[in-house]
């Protein structure tokens, strides 16, 4: 719970289920973070090794994040929450 236990984690891992975005793309995915807050979440994943950071040496840089092997084996896990989300949210 300590590495997906915030607000913004485990959205942002869910976002990068279905493969790698871009910075920008991953943060317009979560409405509501602010630019402090996704560089805090992104850097603390990457950090306990959920996901892998890449910067491409290009004019503007180009940065994609992507799941590691470790982050990937939170997927039934994520889906589970989404899932559960999704029926809470039906049976309101």
């Amino acid at each position: 719970m300590n590495l997906i236990g915030t607000k913004w984690k485990p959205l942002v891992l869910f976002h990068l289920l279905d493969g790698s975005l871009r910075s920008g793309i991953l943060q317009k995915h979560v409405p509501g973070i602010s630019n402090k807050m996704f560089t805090q979440t992104v850097r603390d994943l990457e950090k306990d090794g959920l996901i892998s950071r890449e910067v491409y040496p290009v004019v503007p840089p180009k940065v994609e994040y992507s799941l590691t092997k470790r982050g990937q084996s939170l997927e039934g896990i994520l889906r589970s929450l989404d899932q559960w989300g999704v029926s809470d949210c039906q049976d309101s």
